[in-house]
Formats: C-alpha cells, structure tokens, sequence
C-alpha cells in the first residue's frame, strides 16, 4: 500500500462516523476525509463553539456535539443519546506531555483522557457499532509502561512524558483485547489501532513549560508532516480492509511515509496485561462491554 491516500477511500455513502477531538489537528483532517468521501460525521468536542467553526469549513453532513473526554458523566451523556447504526468509532482526542493534572473524576489527566475516557465512551457505544473501532495511539507506546498498582501516579514521582507513554500503551492493549473479545463472541465488528508518526499539530505545545513548546514549534517545522498526512494511517484503519487488533501507520523509518501495517513493542502485544488493564479500566469507569455484542 505504497501510494495510499485518501483518493483510496471507498465511498461512505450511508455510513455514519464519530470522531473523538474533532475541531483540530489529526481529528479535523480525518473527519474532512470521512466526509468528502459521503458520511455522515460526528464532531465529537468538548468546546462545541470550537467545534462548530470547524465543521462550518467541512463538506457533506457534519454534526457537532459535545464530549469531554476527561468527565464520565459526559461521556455518559453522549453515549445515552446516540440512536442508530454508527459504522465507525474513531478514538482520537488526546493530550500529551501535560502537567500533572486529574479529570473530572479524579484520574491521571493523560491517562483519564487518553485512554479511560475512549474506554468508556467505546463501552457505551458499541451495541450501535456495525464495522470498526479505531483508536489512536503512538510509536511513544514503545516507551510506556502499564502499573496496574498505580495506573493514576498517586505512589510514582509524576512524569508528563513516562504518563503518556502509558496511557498510549494503553491504547494498543485495549484494542488488542477489544478484538479478542469481540472475536470470542463472534462478532465481525473489527478494533484496530493507529499512529500518526510526527504530524505538526497543537498536540504538542501543552508542556507548561515556554521553553519546551517553543523547541517543539521549531520541530514541528522542520521535521513533522502535515495534519492531513498524519491523518492517513486513521483513515486508512477506518477504511481499508484490514485484520481485527492491525496497528497501521507511516511506512519507513522517517514516520512520514504512506500509510501501512506496522509493528508494535512485545508489551502492546501482550494478551495477559491486556486482559489485566481491561479489568482495571472497567472498575475505574464503571463500564464494561455489553453481555450481547454487535454481530
């Protein structure tokens, strides 16, 4: 899949899309793709002002509402109001190399948003799912580690940048043990996961510190790719046909190549601790999938 781009995604026409931090960055490109290509997409934002701006700049048929990731209640909310099909869930909303902060709920911020709060919201939703989830996570996976004692920093020294890699971690073993499951029930509803490489994005420039940001700026202009070309291997896992729990993301050592199938570090691959952090997560959030799973 050398040349892929969004010239490869099949029609949508009749297809229904959420996806999760859409106003900016990777979320806006890969709603504007899902769009032009027919769906029906869902900016899923916390600041609906925001979101709003941003979707009056998409084509097609672009609904906005609001979901914040780092509030269970409100991941609640947008859940209970959902009705009908929704063909594609895409977990993309993230926050990365934050100070030390809680949700709403009292989680680590990075860990609380980036993975707990996609937890939930893909507990709550999927009895509507008929074809893919897709979560977005990072090659900075490979730097995390899951401790199931301490998930929420209250024992370690807090670390903005070791908090990511674990909660991008989390990422890829919840959908490894999404798909397990979804399999075990014999459903054809398929998890897959996706990274970026490095992509300019405002992700970046939330370290509280000027310092950092304006070196990540520098970065960003010099050795990251666009938004919209950080947005292909999502788009490439909400649309290709691809095997449940496939991680895609750019070809080649650069992280800037075409989107394609890519490796994972043994502990993302670790079907034990998958199944250990899913029990984890479901009794922090009091959420766990449904007994009857979407065939």
């Amino acid at each position: 899949m050398a040349s892929w781009s969004t010239a490869d995604i099949p029609a949508q026409t009749d297809r229904t899309a959420v996806v999760t931090g859409a106003n900016s960055g990777l979320g806006l490109e890969t709603a504007r793709a899902l769009a032009a290509a027919g769906a029906r997409v869902v900016l899923a934002v916390r600041d609906l002002d925001r979101g709003a701006r941003a979707a009056a700049d998409l084509p097609g048929e672009v609904e906005v509402r609001r979901l914040d990731l780092a509030d269970l209640a409100s991941v609640r909310e947008f859940a209970a109001a959902w009705s009908g099909d929704l063909d594609v869930l895409v977990n993309n909303a993230g926050i990365m190399h934050v100070p030390a902060g809680r949700t709403a709920d009292g989680f680590e911020l990075q860990f609380g948003t980036n993975h707990l709060g996609h937890f939930a919201l893909t507990a709550l939703l999927l009895p509507h799912v008929t074809d893919r989830v897709v979560t977005v996570s990072s090659m900075l996976h490979r730097a995390g580690r899951i401790e199931l004692d301490d998930l929420n920093w209250e024992r370690r020294t807090y670390s903005a940048t070791s908090a990511y890699g674990q909660s991008k971690l989390a990422n890829l073993l919840f959908t490894l043990e999404l798909q397990r499951r979804l399999t075990a029930a014999g459903s054809t509803v398929r998890a897959l996961a996706a990274h970026p490489g490095w992509a300019a994005t405002n992700l970046q420039g939330n370290t509280g510190s000027r310092v950092k940001d304006a070196a990540m700026a520098v970065a960003n202009r010099v050795m990251a790719t666009s938004a919209a070309q950080g947005a292909l291997p999502t788009l490439f896992a909400a649309t290709a046909d691809l095997p449940g729990a496939g991680f895609t993301g750019p070809d080649g050592s650069t992280m800037r190549g075409a989107p394609t199938l890519v490796g994972r570090s043994p502990a993302a691959s670790n079907a034990v601790l998958a199944g250990r952090l899913w029990a984890a997560s479901a009794e922090l959030t009091g959420t766990d999938l449904p007994a009857q799973l979407p065939a």
